[in-house]
């Protein structure tokens, strides 16, 4: 009870889907939720097995976030596979959800919580309405290890004025930040437009002491980080990536059990639970003038070996909104990355114009 399996069969073959990017097609490969239903009656995983013209297989599942983060999915897809293939489970779960219980009473909160409060809107607009209607596409865009390391020794060039100390960025902190500036550019901001950016961090390392290894549920925090774009597009990429680094380790143990306790005194969650998806008028945005990229980057995405032998991809199935973005590793496993994109029609040649200039 909870899982839904369904079978199904196409007359697609696998050389339909070309680069697989995100798109109307893959996202047909993945069941969807019904939400009018109540509830208590809503699967936490589905599951669509789905046989192609030419002999190919594709896995789609749809799982609760609520319920797990990626590192937890990978988990579970990982045993099921190894159980496919005939052989023992060998890293069980760890379920007890009691080791995150909150103090009681609850301890006083300090933090400001950017993240839980609403983006920035495009100066002269008192709501993002006309941006949520605006018509988006989804790209596909690909980076080799050169031209990450290109941009991660851009990043590193700059030094940190407060410290005085050059500080090493990693790939994901590198690619992000440029991301970022090439979206102000493309999208011609102003130069005193607010616009931030949202990543999402595993603390489960972060906590004191850590959470067990397999611990089975989501242990993601977004964060955010705001600034102009003309400072974005104006001073060096480490300047950029230096904020990103920043909120990025303000995730300690106090901030994620004081980001609990903020959460726990709010009489409303439903503004937190939903992001905007293209087509919907609900959910917070996070588009124009904002992005939010997240990174797979260090998650076990390839080896899924259910009996069949290797997979030849494994993405995410659709993009939801404008300013959305995955960065995952390159299906090779050669140091490359894979970028699924989503971006509004008028904004992506430019985009991806800018992204290559220079690496």
């Amino acid at each position: 009870m909870g899982a839904h399996f369904l079978e199904a069969e196409s007359e697609a073959k696998i050389d339909d889907f070309g680069d697989f990017c995100p798109s109307s097609k893959t996202r047909a490969l993945i069941p969807s939720v019904d939400y009018d239903r109540p509830i208590h009656e809503l699967p936490l995983l589905l599951v669509q097995v789905t046989k192609f013209s030419c002999g190919g297989f594709s896995l789609g599942l749809g799982i609760s976030h609520a319920l797990v983060d990626g590192e937890c999915a990978a988990h579970f897809i990982s045993e099921w596979a190894r159980i496919a293939r005939g052989e023992k489970p060998e890293n069980f779960p760890f379920l007890d959800r009691t080791i995150l219980q909150l103090e009681d009473p609850l301890p006083k909160t300090s933090f400001d919580y950017s993240e839980f409060k609403p983006p920035p809107l495009l100066i002269g607009h008192s709501n993002n309405t006309d941006e949520r209607n605006k018509k988006t596409v989804v790209a596909m865009l690909k980076l080799s290890k050169e031209q990450i390391n290109k941009l991660k020794n851009k990043a590193t060039e700059h030094r940190n004025s407060d410290t005085n100390t050059i500080r090493a960025f990693t790939r994901y902190e590198s690619v992000a930040t440029h991301m970022w500036r090439c979206a102000c550019k493309a999208r011609q901001h102003e130069s005193e437009q607010l616009t931030n950016i949202r990543i999402a961090v595993d603390f489960r390392s972060r906590l004191q002491p850590p959470l067990p290894k397999w611990y089975f549920g989501c242990t993601v925090l977004p964060v955010v980080t705001t600034r102009t774009s003309g400072d974005i597009v104006s001073k060096p990429l480490g300047y950029t990536a230096e904020k990103l680094r920043e909120v990025i380790e303000k995730v300690t143990d106090e901030y994620v059990r004081s980001c609990f306790v903020f959460l726990k005194n709010e009489p409303d969650l439903s503004k937190f639970r939903y992001n905007h998806t293209v087509g919907s008028s609900q959910g917070a945005f996070y588009g124009n003038p904002n992005m939010s990229i997240t990174n797979w980057t260090r998650l076990p995405l390839y080896g899924m070996d259910f009996g069949w032998g290797k997979e030849i991809c494994m993405i995410p199935g659709a993009i939801g909104y404008d300013g959305k973005a995955f960065i995952l590793p390159g299906r090779n496993e050669d140091g490359s990355f894979l970028i699924p994109l989503r971006l509004q029609v008028t904004h992506m040649d430019n985009f991806q114009k800018f992204f290559y200039e220079g690496i």
